[in-house]
């Protein structure tokens, strides 16, 4: 029987690690783990019940890159070792001339957006290629499609996130510590204003049992996916917070001094607050929301406001990103999977729905508020 042969890059990481866990059960793949460090990628193996062999070192800025992932036979690539932030497509190309599919779980926004500048060369393979296999934009715009068709003209969508106490992976915070502070732009009642990360604070209430949250603006693709997808928006906002408040003013207060020139980044504080983070998890709510709240114009004519949520609990929050790559990778490896995924490059906006997204974070607690 042929298996689909999935190499997970950083595959040991934070969402890796999940990532692996999700996939090494399906029969239909053959999955390989993989990373600068051999031994942590041996030691998930072994954890998985997995053969060793199925544990590799992979340096993605090896020339052969492409020759290698060849050799291996790899059907799909997932990346996940960011941040993607100031990455080049250096990978995503090398999967695409070893004839492999590529799915990533970046988060930022040139990157994810640009990654439609490789679709020719995807077509011409004949290989799927995506970027933003994450909750931002896989889930959101999942959340946008389902309620779209309730809406004669959809004008607005605000949406954000707020973490338990668990932070996620060193990369996923160096991602977002490498805009606190700096400018970016965005769509606000028709024009495009220019707002700072981890500012512009904001008080959010979030269903029981999470409650009240500070939220700062944060510079993600949805900002620049959402109005190219959908023309008459006039207003697309994302905010993210932190589980308790005082971390979260420290950030805002920071991301000040960022703004006034007084700190060049916070980049160098990704590594120390991750650990501090950690010492304080027993402290704080174990607790993290989405929410995607959308405005317009309703099939009758009258304003429509309606607001989708995700509640997770557990400190399973994290987990949450992982969703859209297990999805996909399950869809591309089965040979019923339903109808096959496009060729070409695109970012991850429209291509799962909730129920899909939502079932493969089957055994975390997570729970939908549906608008």
């Amino acid at each position: 029987m042929a298996h689909h042969t999935i190499l997970v890059l950083g595959g040991y990481g934070f969402f890796g690690t999940r990532i692996c866990e999700a996939l090494a059960g399906n029969q239909d793949i053959h999955l390989l783990v993989a990373g600068r460090d051999a031994a942590r990628a041996t030691a998930l193996t072994a954890q998985l019940g997995l053969p060793s062999q199925q544990a590799m070192a992979l340096d993605t800025r090896a020339p052969d890159l492409a020759r290698r992932l060849a050799e291996l036979g790899v059907d799909t690539l997932i990346h996940t070792a960011g941040p993607f932030q100031g990455q080049d497509y250096r990978v995503a190309r090398a999967a695409i001339e070893a004839g492999a599919n590529y799915i990533d779980l970046a988060d930022g926004r040139d990157f994810v957006a640009g990654i439609a500048s490789l679709d020719e060369l995807a077509r011409q393979r004949g290989v799927f290629v995506t970027s933003g296999a994450s909750s931002l934009p896989a889930l959101s715009s999942a959340v946008v499609e389902r309620y779209l068709p309730r809406f004669r003209q959809l004008t607005s969508i605000r949406h954000g996130i707020a973490s338990g106490a668990r932070a996620p992976g060193i990369a996923t915070m160096a991602g977002i510590f490498s805009y606190c502070g700096k400018p970016f732009q965005r769509l606000v009642a028709g024009n495009q204003e220019t707002t700072h990360g981890w500012l512009d604070l904001k008080q959010h209430r979030f269903a029981a049992p999470v409650g009240r949250r500070l939220l700062g603006s944060c510079d993600v693709p949805d900002l620049t996916l959402f109005p190219q997808r959908y023309p008459g928006l006039d207003t697309v906002t994302f905010h993210a917070g932190f589980a308790g408040a005082p971390g979260h003013l420290f950030v805002w207060t920071a991301a000040q001094l960022v703004r006034l020139g007084l700190l060049r980044s916070l980049l160098l504080l990704a590594r120390p607050l991750h650990a501090i983070s950690h010492w304080v998890e027993p402290l704080v709510s174990d607790k993290g929301a989405m929410f995607v709240t959308l405005q317009g114009v309703g099939l009758d004519g009258l304003p429509l406001i309606l607001t989708w949520q995700l509640l997770a609990a557990q400190n399973h929050g994290p987990h949450i990103p992982c969703g859209a790559a297990i999805a996909l990778a399950n869809r591309l490896a089965s040979a019923s999977g339903g109808a096959p995924l496009p060729r070409g490059a695109m970012p991850c906006v429209g291509l799962l729905t909730v129920e899909t997204y939502l079932a493969a974070l089957q055994g975390y607690d997570v729970t939908e508020v549906p608008a």
